[in-house]
């Protein structure tokens, strides 16, 4: 049996909601103001409540906001407005409503809600209990989550390989969290007390990059209006991140390598080498070995960053960690954003569990952060995380299968010498991925850059390296 309270001033209405649900299902209890609202709220247990936006002694609003809202074990409130306006639906769903329901409302439109908050509770239940397991699970904080063998095998490794001096190329695909990895490696290194500097070689014009390292000198190039040390001397004593390295151009490759064989630079515009002590760090999301072979990287600086190779597995090969990072991010982002700590139903965890995340946990984080605002609920259900995707129709089955088939005539296909055809379908799904989050986004690329889980810049990099018109465009 569900307890509704129905509280409003007037009559009519308490009349035509009571007749409405009383019955062997439901105990109705009435107020007709909002003093004894609040009372009968504060004092005894209820499902479900109607409230008027207006009443005397205290309105709809304020005994929704005096009881916190949506909280973990009270009513789901639902306000009741003869005005239909966007203020009043908007200020209800900020404090905390469970719905909003305008006079004169359609009781059929009454009997649904009844239904959907009788399965509040069991909704709660499976929360809650969800969260008791997660938490069995959930390991790091702000650095790296997760519990899976692959992920326990990268963490003994960060922590084999810490306390060295040896340089570390940490690979994998975009949104892993290689400068997650990187911070891990220098705050557990004897260099943790010194400056972490992170500099993304994709992020900078490539006749900025070689002053953005080394530093400069006043007057060395237009625009240097003033001495800049660079970040490799900012790093002294710590450890600097050359993320992206794959797309440091190659003439600043040998400067580069010059750099690191030495262990000094020398500004642009200046005379005398500078030393420098500091821990390198590379990262990377493409395939440094073929771009060895391809001469498109220098072989001496590739074996010079590649000490130790650390692999960040993606996502999809690790989707044990997913639950664990779906509980670090509710309870991230519910205190960044100001929001109530939303909890996935356990259909709602298998669906993110399911998809291929090619964006990775930046993809997952930012469908987290999108359904923790967007949520019409006290939970975050499959139509939550379906709404936050934006991406899902592209990992059917059916487009895998078809994809799948092509690739197995390709192999099948080849002759023993012939080039593979792997690089060819990467960059036909990258491209596809791209088009189509373009098409939804409006040709917006920070909409588009948002949806598939990357940062803008590098969807620019990937637009002008698939030859993919509007990469020059302003948004």
């Amino acid at each position: 049996m569900s307890r509704i309270l129905i509280a409003d001033d007037e009559d009519s209405i308490r009349f035509v909601l009571r007749e409405a649900l009383a019955g062997a299902e439901n105990e109705i209890v009435e107020a007709s103001d909002g003093i004894r609202a609040r009372e009968l709220l504060t004092e005894q247990h209820f499902d479900l409540a109607f409230l008027d936006i207006r009443m005397p002694g205290a309105t709809g609003l304020e005994v929704l906001e005096e009881l916190g809202g949506r909280s973990g074990s009270g009513p789901a409130i639902v306000i009741m407005t003869a005005q239909n306006t966007f203020d009043n639906a908007i200020e209800a769903m900020k404090r905390g409503a469970f719905d909003y329901l305008t006079k004169p409302f359609d009781l059929r439109e009454v009997e649904a809600l009844v239904a959907k908050a009788r399965n509040l509770d069991s909704l709660r239940g499976e929360v809650a209990e969800l969260r008791r397991e997660l938490g069995q699970v959930f390991r790091g904080g702000e650095m790296l989550v997760g519990q899976s063998p692959l992920m326990l095998d990268m963490l003994k490794m960060i922590g084999r390989v810490a306390p060295s001096e040896a340089a570390v190329l940490i690979l994998g695909e975009s949104g892993t969290g290689k400068e997650l990895v990187a911070r891990a490696v220098h705050y557990h290194s004897r260099r943790r007390e010194g400056p972490f500097v992170a500099v993304n070689m994709s992020a900078l014009p490539s006749e900025l990059i070689e002053a953005e390292l080394f530093g400069h000198e006043k007057g060395a190039f237009t625009g240097a209006v003033e001495a800049r040390s660079g970040r490799f001397r900012e790093a002294h004593g710590g450890t600097v991140l050359l993320d992206e390295i794959g797309d440091l151009p190659l003439p600043l490759q040998t400067k580069l390598l010059r750099v690191l064989q030495e262990r000094e630079v020398t500004p642009l515009g200046g005379k005398q080498a500078l030393p420098i002590d500091v821990r390198i760090i590379a990262a990377t999301h493409r395939d440094l070995e073929r771009m060895v072979a391809e001469k498109e990287f220098r072989e001496d600086l590739y074996f010079r960053l590649n000490v130790v190779p650390l692999r960040i597995a993606p996502l999809r090969e690790r989707r044990e960690d997913i639950p664990a990072l779906v509980q670090h991010f509710v309870q991230r982002f519910s205190s960044e954003l100001d929001v109530p700590p939303r909890w996935p139903t356990e259909a709602a965890l298998e669906l993110l569990g399911a998809q291929p995340w090619p964006g990775n946990v930046r993809e997952l984080e930012n469908v987290m952060k999108r359904a923790l605002v967007l949520a019409a609920g006290e939970v975050i259900t499959p139509d939550d995380i379906q709404g936050a995707t934006g991406l899902d129709h592209l990992a059917s089955d059916e487009w895998t299968e078809v994809a799948r088939g092509e690739f197995a005539d390709a192999l099948d296909g080849l002759g023993e010498d012939a080039p593979g055809p792997y690089w060819e379908f990467v960059e036909r799904l990258e491209r596809a991925l791209i088009l189509e989050a373009l098409e939804r986004s409006g040709g917006n690329q920070i909409r588009a850059a948002r949806r598939l889980g990357i940062n803008r810049n590098t969807l620019r990099k990937k637009m002008t390296d698939l030859g993919i018109s509007g990469a020059g465009k302003a948004d």
